[in-house]
């Protein structure tokens, strides 16, 4: 009898553990770059939470080489909220942006929604997009 209850609570307590990390459990960002100018060098790809934090300090990041011009990263794990991505071809691998004299860049950028880069970075409102209950995919083409 001692055995059946322990075993009974031990199913109970699986069964709320399962639960709770399912509940937990944040949602994936697959980002699908291409149109790249080559397959040179690498792709430094980072993950923003917030306005205030964008372009400076990113909570995820990835370094991914090339292939046929194109790349993918995929953040796991991440929680609900506003995000907003951030790419740079560092194409002579020296993991750095390379600007011009005036802080034009003279290497590929590109951000989530495809924000336009006019007359400066790209705007953190024309970038965020939204992580709810499913995968989000967000296509960057150069």
């Amino acid at each position: 009898m001692q055995q059946l209850v322990i075993l009974i609570i031990m199913l109970i307590s699986s069964t709320l553990f399962s639960q709770t990390s399912e509940e937990t459990k944040g949602q994936d960002i697959i980002v699908n770059m291409s149109n790249f100018d080559s397959n040179d060098g690498k792709v430094l790809v980072g993950l923003y939470d917030s306005e205030t934090n964008w372009l400076s300090k990113r909570i995820m990041g990835d370094i991914v080489k090339l292939e046929n011009k194109q790349c993918q990263v995929v953040f796991k794990n991440v929680p609900e909220g506003t995000y907003a991505v951030s790419i740079f071809h560092d194409e002579n691998d020296n993991n750095k942006l390379d600007t011009n004299f005036l802080g034009i860049p003279k290497e590929d950028t590109g951000c989530s929604n495809n924000a336009p880069a006019r007359f400066g970075p790209p705007k953190w409102k024309d970038a965020k997009f939204e992580v709810k209950n499913e995968t989000v995919t967000q296509n960057i083409k150069l």
